[in-house]
Parts: C-alpha cells; sequence; structure tokens
C-alpha cells in the first residue's frame, strides 16, 4: 500500500475518539442518505409511469386503429397478426347506453370485444366466455365501483337500454363479472360485453368501430405506429393510446420532471457536504500538512491523502446508501407497506421498479462528481506555508 494510503486510512479510522473520526461519520451517514434517497426516488418513480402506463394500455392496447371519417371497419383483424412486430389484435365497438337495476339508472358506455378476450382488472366472477356454456345468456362485465353504486350483485340481472335511430332498445344481461382498474374515469363509465351481442343489439353485424393493438415490444410503439400508419388502407389511421390519452400520459412525464429536479437537489447537497467534509478536515489537520511539507512531501503527496480519505466517506457512503435504498425497495415490493389514495395515483400501493442499469449509472455518476468536487478543496494546500502551519493553532 502507498504511503498517502496508510496515512489516510490511520487518521480517518483512528480508535481514539476525535473531531476526525466524528466529521468522517456524518460524512459517510450524508452520503449515505442522499444516496439511498436518489434510489427511492428512482424506484418509485419507475413503478409510477410502468404502473400507470400499463393500466392504461391493459385498457385500451398501445396503438388504436379506426377510421378516418369514423364509418365502420371490415373484419380483417387476421391482416395484423402478419405484421411480425404485433402481438395481438382485439375488435371493439363502443355504443352509449343506459343499466338499470331495481329503481337505480346509470349513464355508461358499452364496451363490445370479442368473448375471447381477457377481461383485463377481472377482479370478481368470471370472463365473458368462461361464465357458462350457454351462449343464449347475454352477459355483461361491470366495475366494482358500479355494482357498489348501484348495489348490484354478482350473477343478477340487468337491463340495458340504447337509442339505435329512432327505436328504443331493451336487453336483460346477466352479470358475470367485476372489474376494477382504479382509473375512477374508467371504472365510472365503461362496461364491457361480447361485441356480437352488441353489433345484434345495433342491428349491424358487421360494425366494428376499431381496433385495439398490443405491440411485442413497448419500446418501439412509435415504431410500429409509423408502419402500421404505411400499411393500412388509406382511409384508416394509426393513433398511439398516448395520443387519445395525453392528460394521463403528460402527468406521467412530469414525474421524470420532478424525479431530475428532486435527484439534482440530493446531489447538489451531497456535493456541498463532501466539500465541506473534506475543508474541515484539513482545515483539523494543517499541522500535519506544514510538517510534511518540511519534510519535504510535495503538494500531490500531500493531496493524495485527502483525496483518499475523501474514496472512503465516498464510497463507504455509497455503500451504505445502496443497502438502505435497495432495502427498503425491496421491503416495499414484499410487503406493500406504503398505501396511497387510489383515487388520487390510481394505484393502491406504492409502485416499485428497480432498474439495475439506473442504479450502475448512479454509482459511477456520484463517484466521478465526488472525485471531480473533491480536487476543488485540494487546491488549496499548495498555498499552506510549512513556517505558518506549524505554528497554526
Amino acid at each position: 500500500m502507498s504511503t498517502p494510503f496508510q496515512i489516510a486510512k490511520k487518521i480517518s479510522f483512528q480508535k481514539q475518539k476525535s473531531d476526525t473520526r466524528f466529521i468522517v461519520r456524518l460524512s459517510i451517514g450524508a452520503t449515505a442518505i442522499s444516496v439511498a434517497a436518489i434510489i427511492l426516488t428512482l424506484s418509485i418513480v419507475n413503478g409510477f409511469q410502468q404502473s400507470i402506463s400499463q393500466k392504461v394500455y391493459n385498457f385500451w392496447g398501445h396503438v388504436r386503429i379506426a377510421s378516418v371519417s369514423g364509418a365502420p371497419l371490415n373484419d380483417s383483424a387476421s391482416f395484423f397478426f402478419n405484421l411480425p412486430y404485433i402481438q395481438k389484435a382485439t375488435p371493439f365497438i363502443h355504443q352509449s347506453m343506459v343499466i338499470a337495476y331495481g329503481q337505480d339508472i346509470e349513464g355508461v358506455v358499452a364496451r363490445g370485444i370479442p368473448s375471447s378476450t381477457e377481461i383485463p382488472f377481472l377482479v370478481k366472477g368470471k370472463g365473458l366466455n368462461e361464465a357458462n356454456s350457454d351462449s343464449l345468456i347475454h352477459k355483461i362485465i361491470i366495475s366494482e365501483a358500479l355494482a357498489s353504486k348501484l348495489k348490484i350483485p354478482l350473477d343478477s340481472t340487468i337491463k340495458l337500454y340504447a337509442l339505435t335511430g329512432s327505436d328504443l332498445r331493451q336487453r336483460k344481461m346477466k352479470v358475470v363479472g367485476f372489474y376494477h382498474s382504479g382509473i375512477e374515469e374508467y371504472d365510472r363509465q365503461f362496461v364491457m360485453i361480447d361485441i356480437h351481442q352488441l353489433q345484434n343489439f345495433q342491428a349491424n353485424k358487421n360494425n366494428i368501430e376499431g381496433y385495439s393493438l398490443y405491440v411485442k415490444d413497448l419500446n418501439r410503439i412509435e415504431q410500429a405506429n409509423n408502419e402500421l400508419q404505411k400499411t393500412i388502407p388509406k382511409n384508416w389511421v394509426a393513433t398511439k393510446i398516448v395520443d387519445y390519452y395525453p392528460q394521463i400520459f403528460d402527468w406521467i412525464g412530469v414525474q421524470t420532471i420532478n424525479r431530475n429536479v428532486t435527484i439534482t437537489i440530493l446531489l447538489i447537497i451531497a456535493i456541498v457536504n463532501l466539500i465541506t467534509c473534506l475543508l474541515i478536515l484539513m482545515l483539523e489537520r494543517v499541522h500535519m500538512i506544514g510538517t510534511l511539507t518540511a519534510m519535504g512531501a510535495n503538494h500531490n503527496f500531500i493531496r493524495k491523502i485527502f483525496l483518499f480519505q475523501a474514496s472512503f466517506i465516498t464510497w463507504i457512503g455509497i455503500g451504505l446508501g445502496l443497502l438502505i435504498g435497495l432495502g427498503l425497495s425491496w421491503l416495499q415490493m414484499k410487503t406493500d407497506f406504503i398505501t396511497l389514495n387510489e383515487s388520487a395515483y390510481f394505484i393502491k400501493v406504492l409502485p416499485i421498479q428497480i432498474n439495475p442499469i439506473q442504479i450502475l449509472y448512479l454509482i459511477i455518476g456520484t463517484a466521478f462528481t465526488s472525485y471531480f468536487s473533491f480536487l476543488i478543496p485540494t487546491l488549496w494546500i499548495q498555498h499552506i506555508s510549512p513556517a505558518k502551519a506549524i505554528r497554526f493553532d
């Protein structure tokens, strides 16, 4: 080991109580808290963005295909399966209706989808094709919020009313399942029925409003949308779901800004803490600096002592910060001990998503920034006069 390293180790971890020992521990603690806070910030924002966007994608798909004029589309779902970047294509139609149970009524939008489609967020009951084998029974899935509001029990019969042209149509439906997305706008508004039943209800067996497409790679949604626009007929249009619901995705994007601001503030605090710590340690060791200089040690030798000392603080702080930050993140992932107001945040528990690449960048960035910051106070060493430093008290 080099002599500067040995000296730095000696003065940093001496067993007897001293101001240096206290300052080193305080700086390690501050660095650890900053690193842990950054890890938690990254994990929470990642969790929010992934959880909420995935909810919207599960409900609507990644890309929507519709007619430019709003006219019905042909049943061409098989066309989309030939595209290598498309995982699933689901036709749908929408119809404004009134749901009635007992004396209560509520305006809803019926979303017609194939009965084989997996119902997103299903919490009770079964899917449209799983409820029973009797195809003559008209089945419907409603949200838990709507069921609670109208006091509709599972497997009960409700009535749907819709105005088709000048005719008021009515149909009895059996409630076979409840879903709960956590997004109040969806839960309050949408009910789900078999697309063929809704087409028959509208007296138009070929009516398809659009297709919900699911891409295989979430990172290629933009590319898939552009390629689809070149492939589909001219009177069709492909639109990303992000553009259909900008209010939700803009809110998700704001979290990135908040994350960056928070991390910047934490890094500044950590840097100021380390620079202040090193300056105090140097001031405390002015007599040692003067003695070493008088003995022939050059400025580079003395600078290495304090850089090694600062390195101890940085790497121990980073290590403890990783342990605390990842530990708390793992604890939340396993126990969900922190809960949220679902009506405000769309989710019940605080979501966590740890990105190893971000953690690696954090370690490298913190270390690089710290080393660069350490060079500033060490420049003061060359201005210390050995004669004055030895007399320094």
